[in-house]
């Protein structure tokens, strides 16, 4: 029988491995066309996390990508972490490919800086396509801690819609949004929460996770009506511990580390435009590198198939 070797790095994080096998998947689910959720033993991380928090985690030791993804829930008995993905690049690619029983090599956490949890009185949890896995966790810590948990969900259209009875079950009151109208309400996510803003009296403050821009504008239309509102950030990483720098990003002119000084931060503060030209900056490099792991799939079903 294997045995689980626990490396406490920090006070507050853990390097999870086994003697013999990894981290096990020990449920995997396909949650739309590019989406899978996973649980992945980690009982250390599952007894550590709060909302907020996420992992990094790698699959080849030697030559493996450390990707973040954020912990969407945790079950202390199992021992278990769930994450939510989307295959977007090479490592996403690889991870969606195995299944229940499979192992990953490494798996690191909890990182970051939970949420600040208590009762705010009325908040308005916002998420946009990915973005509702992270979301998730804080709208079931706000709503446990006495709030009046007010939740927009958006994606492109009805088959992107993650997670919808799992944050209705938490909402007080729940709204849906579709780009095309597919589903729910035709509209942006802003529009919505642009007229809760306008209620009287206004939301005590907003939490919106998505895509880079989807915050921006979020935060945008936030501002006019003084609802303090945090964004979840998503940046590249590669330690997670704020030796590398890949992660940062200015914040009301100072520049902050996404893996300890976050990953939320106050969205009306956050410079977008600079997040975004860096995100951008390695395209490239993960188009080519998800290129060639596509190649080699194919040329692995040829040499299958002879």
């Amino acid at each position: 029988m294997s045995s689980m070797l626990r490396l406490r790095l920090t006070p507050f994080f853990y390097l999870e491995l086994k003697d013999d096998v990894m981290n096990k998947i020990l449920f995997k689910k396909q949650l739309s066309e590019t989406v899978f959720l996973m649980r992945v033993e980690a009982p250390l991380i599952a007894e550590e996390r709060k909302a907020g928090q996420f992992i990094i985690l790698q699959l080849d030791n030697e030559y493996g990508e450390r990707i973040p993804l954020t912990i969407a829930d945790a079950d202390v008995e199992e021992g278990s972490v769930t994450i939510i993905f989307q295959v977007v690049g090479k490592s996403t690619t690889v991870l969606s490919q195995l299944d229940a029983g499979d192992f990953i090599e490494t798996v690191v956490g909890p990182l970051g800086k939970p949420t600040h949890i208590e009762n705010f009185g009325t908040v308005v949890c916002v998420g946009g396509g990915i973005g509702v896995a992270p979301l998730h966790p804080i709208a079931q810590a706000l709503k446990a801690a006495g709030n009046h948990v007010i939740t927009i969900i958006g994606a492109r259209n009805k088959e992107l819609i993650i997670l919808e009875e799992e944050m209705k079950n938490i909402a007080d009151e729940f709204i849906v949004c579709t780009d095309d109208g597919s589903y729910g309400r035709k509209a942006l996510v802003t529009e919505p929460l642009k007229e809760i803003c306008e209620r009287s009296p206004k939301p005590a403050m907003a939490i919106a996770i998505g895509p880079p821009m989807m915050m921006k504008f979020c935060a945008e239309t936030t501002r006019p009506y003084e609802v303090y509102t945090e964004v979840s950030l998503n940046t590249i990483m590669v330690d997670g511990t704020g030796m590398c720098g890949g992660c940062r990003v200015n914040v009301d002119g100072k520049v902050k580390f996404v893996c300890v000084d976050g990953p939320e931060f106050d969205g009306h503060k956050v410079d977008f435009d600079n997040m975004i030209s860096r995100l951008n900056s390695y395209k490239k490099f993960e188009k080519d590198a998800h290129a060639c792991r596509l190649d080699q799939q194919i040329k692995e079903k040829e040499e299958a198939a002879l």
